[in-house]
Parts: structure tokens; C-alpha cells; sequence
């Protein structure tokens, strides 16, 4: 199978939904893979706006009222991605190979392992000069793209209506998306499904024929799915490969230690699910394969299945800690995320949101409540969106209006779904707590978990905005941003090749003390065993047993790392410092607990 080219061990991973809305642009020309959200089509016929104006070509917008307009308007946009990055890969190819040039910079950023950077460093140690012609054409012809990835958040899928007050067919959010995507030129690229299953999505895949091998076993677009644990791998898996969908890769993400929307799990902690693959990499495939196999019958004449990748991202900060995923655990590759937003050669942050984000501490970025989705999110506290929310709420008016509409999904007040952080459900949700049965302290606190929710379709969008001088929408030009817990370790502001060279230990842009990403996953989850411990009714067996087993969960973790320092896997001293404290701290919290 041929879906990955990229000559590079490492992806950038989608964030938000404009940071990386046109990261390939700046990157697959050096052979990198990155990921576009591809669920906002507002934003995406922006950016079409942007790049047919750039080109000096005429743009046609493509109107609400045509059919299929939002997956019209992302077939286009992918289409128009490709071609620049085309365009940009024959611009590597043919500069010169002096010290600034692009096709050096290529070859450069290369890991050393890759036998394509031993054959660059053996043309530059060559004297012979027909040799050296005949190694130059040959690496000018290795100059690959990395691969135009797109993520959908299965989520995110309201139904969309007709005139008639009628529900389109397959016209849902996520539908069109996957729709735009499937329509489209990319090839060896690769669909990413986050945020857990969704069946009606799931079942949609069947009906395009590029999710489907040709004759020699190849997909020109690839899936992979994000999980956190081994036990959402194999039942999303399953239930794709019954239905003749393979799943390429299936992309690890910590619960916790990521940005964006967190998912907790049970309390399993990073380092014992990847061993959980590790051990059970060959079993998966075997399952998937026969289920598969079941499902298309003599549909495809496949003689070998493809190989099942598994990568790993979720605050991963060191050449040593990239090392292990791969070399220990056995990770095909892993992504690094949060510290590209300091990057400007590869994401879109704006010049304010950039400074705050290099000046942020581990207290700026939180586990918030923002998402009026309800799923916990890893926020930066004091960016513009909090203060926009903040005067809404000082001018009596709480929430935002509701624009775009993406995370309309509440129905407690009215029978259309209305999002959490609109002014509409703010406004009747305030008068309910107020007319409840509550105590002024409960009250305050559902009061104040109500006016966290954020309009994140906008403030996660207006970044690119500011940048390419648009206008979102109008007079809502404030920033959300999402980094992962590990951007507080970094704090510079890093060329490309700065970030690469550290990613595979050829510098280190850190400084001052950092926990491994194993231990600081490990203190956040005891950051959430704490919440969890507090909101317990441990007269409520069922929760009082939820609780024991996150517990213990968390314990076991302990111990597996205690076996992984003793095996001097992991040799720094400070880790088994760290981890002993985790242990004490999770003893005291339980023993609260007990005491309460």
C-alpha cells in the first residue's frame, strides 16, 4: 500500500480548525505530512477567496443555494491545496543546491536514518563531477510530497434542512465533508476520523469508490482513526472492516496531554496502551483482515492485506521521548502538534495570539469547560475570545451569537438544537438555574460553568483571518486558540528547520525543566482524580466503583512505569522522582476521599 510517502518520521497533527488550514501549503514541499479540518466550509470558501486572488485567477464562490455547496466547496479547495503544492514540489526540485536553497533545506531536514539523507550527505562529499550529476538527478527525482491529510470530528454533524423544513439526505455536516473530501484529486492522502464513532458517517465510506483498493491492493485515500485506547481501535475497526472499510492507521492521541478536545479515558494511561498495541499489533490485524475479507468477498483481488500503522501524538517534547514511541513501543510514527504553533513557516497564528502563546506557563493552559459540545478542552487562558466572552457577560448579555451553527446539538429548551454558548441558550438556561431549587453556591457554580462556553466556530477560525487580512464574520474577530499542556515548556518563536532539528535531536530548543510526557500526562490525570473525587457520590455504588477503578488504573500505570525506568528504557533520575510523588499524591487524594 502505498498511502504514506512521506520521507519524514513524524506528521503535524490538524489543530483547531484554521492553524493548519492551509499548513500543507507551507510543509509537504519538504516532504511533510499535516492535516487540513475540513468540517468549517465557511472558512474553507474564504480561503479559496484567498488563494484563487494570490494566483491572480478569477474566483467563483460557490453559493448556499447550490446543491452540495459545502462539499463543492471543499472538493475545490483540496483540489486547489494539491495543485499548489504541486507546484511547489516542482519549484524544489529544480533550484540549485546551494547553502538557502529550497531542494537543500529538503534534504537537510531529513532524519538521519533515512537512506535518502546518507545518499544527500554522500553527494556533498563528492569531487568526481559526473558522478555528482548522476547522484544530483537522482535525488531531484526522490523529492516527494508529504501527504495533503484531512480531519473530520464525527461530532460535529448536525442535519441540514431544505425549504420544506425537510432533513436532507446525506446532507449532514460531516456527510458533506466526507462527500468534499472522497470528490477530490488528492491522492496518498490519508481521512482522519476524530472523536469516536459515528455510525450513519461510518456507513456513508462504503458508497465512494476511493476508499476502496485498486487491483494491486492500493488506496488513493487512506483512514485512520484517532483513539485513546486499544478497546476503541478494535470496535471501530470491526465495525468498518464489516462493512468493507480498512482502517490504515489507527492514531493514538493521549487523553489528556493534547490540544484541543481531551477525551479521558478510565484512568489508562499512555504508556501501557501503547504496549497494549505493541503486544496485540499482529492479533488486530489478523481480526480486521478476516472481517474484512468476509465483508467484500470477491469484490477485490487483494492477495496480501495492508499493513496496519500505528502513531502516536499527545505532548511529545523530546528526541528521547520520540525515540521510545518508536524504537521501544514501536510506533510507525508519531505527531508532533502544540509546539508548530510557534512556528509561522508551518501554522496560522496571529501575531498577538503568537506572543501570548509563547509567554504561556503551565497555569495559562487549562482543562476548560469552554466547548459547548460538553467534552473537556485544553484552552489558553487570556487570549482575545476569553475577553470578548467576559464583556458580553459584564454587558448583561452572556454568550454569542450563533453564526455558523457547527455545534448546534441541545435540545433541553427548544425542539431545533441550539448551541451552548448562544446567547439564546445561555439566556434560558441562566433563568433555570436561577428559578431552581439550588443553594446560592450550586447556583453560582452551574452559573459559572454556563458562561465558560466559548463560540468556537468563530474564535478557532479568526486567526488565518487576521493573517490574510479577511473578515470571518463581522464584528467577531476574536481568537480561541487550543494548545496541547506540553507549548508550556516551549516559548520561542521557531523557524521549520529549528523544530525539525530538534524533533530528531540535532538541537534542542527547550530550556529550563520540562516532566516527561509520560509524567506530566500522569499529573493531569491526578489533576482529574481530583475533580472526579470531589464530584463522587460515593454513597452512589456505581460512581464509588467508577472511582476505585480510575484509581486503580492510574496505580497500575505507576507500576508499569517503575518497570520501564528499572529496564533503564527511560534513564532520567528526575522520572522516578516524579512518578514517586504521583504516587503519594493520588494516596492522598483517595484517602480525602475516604475520610469525606
Amino acid at each position: 500500500m502505498k498511502n504514506a510517502i512521506s520521507p519524514h518520521q513524524f506528521h503535524i497533527p490538524v489543530m483547531g480548525i484554521a492553524y493548519t488550514i492551509d499548513t500543507p501549503v507551507k510543509v509537504a514541499h519538504f516532504g511533510i505530512n499535516s492535516s487540513i479540518s475540513i468540517i468549517e466550509d465557511h472558512l474553507i470558501e474564504k480561503m479559496r477567496a484567498y488563494y484563487y486572488k494570490l494566483n491572480n485567477e478569477p474566483f467563483l464562490p460557490i453559493s448556499k443555494k447550490e446543491p452540495n455547496y459545502r462539499a463543492k466547496r471543499i472538493t475545490d479547495y483540496l483540489n486547489l491545496i494539491s495543485e499548489e503544492v504541486k507546484k511547489k514540489v516542482e519549484e524544489v526540485k529544480t533550484a540549485a543546491f546551494s547553502g538557502t536553497s529550497e531542494i537543500t533545506k529538503y534534504f537537510e531536514m531529513l532524519p538521519e536514518v533515512s537512506e535518502l539523507k546518507q545518499k544527500y550527505l554522500k553527494f556533498l562529499q563528492l569531487t568526481d563531477s559526473s558522478e555528482k550529476e548522476s547522484l544530483e538527478s537522482e535525488l531531484r527525482n526522490e523529492v516527494k510530497p508529504g501527504a495533503i491529510e484531512v480531519n473530520i470530528m464525527t461530532k460535529i454533524d448536525s442535519d441540514q434542512i431544505d425549504d420544506n423544513k425537510e432533513v436532507i439526505e446525506n446532507g449532514s455536516d460531516a456527510l458533506q465533508a466526507l462527500k468534499g473530501y472522497a470528490e477530490s484529486n488528492l491522492e496518498h492522502s490519508t481521512l482522519v476520523f476524530s472523536a469516536g464513532m459515528n455510525p450513519r458517517l461510518f456507513n456513508y465510506l462504503s458508497s465512494f469508490k476511493s476508499f476502496h483498493p485498486d487491483n494491486n491492493g492500493n488506496f488513493s485515500k487512506a483512514i485512520a482513526i484517532k483513539v485513546s485506547d486499544y478497546r476503541s481501535a478494535l470496535i471501530q475497526g470491526k465495525y468498518l472492516a464489516k462493512r468493507g472499510i480498512w482502517v490504515s492507521e489507527f492514531r493514538i492521541e493521549s487523553g489528556l496531554n493534547c490540544g484541543g478536545h481531551a477525551f479521558a479515558t478510565d484512568g489508562y494511561l499512555l504508556g501501557p496502551i501503547m504496549e497494549e498495541f505493541k503486544q496485540n499489533k499482529a492479533q488486530l490485524h489478523s481480526e480486521l483482515s478476516a472481517l474484512y475479507r468476509s465483508a467484500v468477498g470477491e469484490e477485490t483481488k487483494i492477495s496480501e492485506f495492508p499493513e496496519i500503522k500505528i502513531t502516536v501524538q499527545g505532548g511529545i517534547g523530546t528526541f528521547e521521548e520520540d525515540t521510545l514511541l518508536k524504537d521501544y513501543f514501536q510506533a510507525d510514527a508519531t505527531g508532533w502538534g502544540s509546539p508548530f504553533l510557534l512556528c509561522p513557516e508551518a501554522t496560522n497564528v496571529d501575531s498577538e495570539t503568537l506572543g501570548k502563546l509563547q509567554q504561556s506557563k503551565e497555569e495559562d493552559i487549562v482543562l476548560s469547560h469552554s466547548s459547548p459540545l460538553g467534552v473537556r478542552f485544553n484552552y489558553l487562558k487570556g487570549a482575545s475570545g476569553e475577553d470578548f466572552r467576559r464583556k458580553n457577560l459584564l454587558r448583561n448579555k452572556p454568550g454569542s451569537s450563533c453564526p455558523e451553527k457547527l455545534l448546534e446539538a441541545n435540545t433541553e429548551f427548544t425542539e431545533k438544537p441550539i448551541c451552548t454558548a448562544s446567547h439564546k441558550y445561555q439566556k434560558l438556561k441562566l433563568k433555570q438555574i436561577q428559578h431552581s431549587d439550588l443553594s446560592s453556591a450550586e447556583k453560582a457554580k452551574e452559573a459559572n460553568l454556563l458562561f465558560q462556553k466559548e463560540c468556537l466556530c468563530t474564535g478557532l477560525c479568526n486567526s488565518v483571518a487576521k493573517n490574510y487580512d479577511f473578515t470571518f464574520v463581522k464584528k467577531m474577530d476574536f481568537v480561541t486558540v487550543c494548545p496541547g499542556p506540553n507549548l508550556a515548556y516551549f516559548s520561542g518563536k521557531y523557524s521549520l528547520q529549528e523544530l525539525i532539528d530538534h524533533i530528531y535531536g540535532r538541537t534542542n530548543v527547550l530550556s529550563g525543566y520540562r516532566p516527561h510526557m509520560f509524567i506530566k500526562e500522569l499529573q493531569l490525570y491526578i489533576d482529574y482524580l481530583k475533580e472526579l473525587a470531589e464530584s463522587t457520590d460515593f454513597s452512589n455504588r456505581r460512581e464509588a466503583k467508577k472511582f476505585t477503578r480510575f484509581t486503580q488504573n492510574l496505580e497500575e500505570g505507576i507500576d508499569y512505569y517503575k518497570d520501564l525506568f528499572s529496564k533503564k528504557l527511560i534513564k532520567e533520575n528526575q522520572f522516578l522522582t516524579d512518578l514517586l510523588i504521583c504516587e503519594s499524591r493520588i494516596l492522598e487524594i483517595v484517602q480525602q476521599a475516604e475520610v469525606a
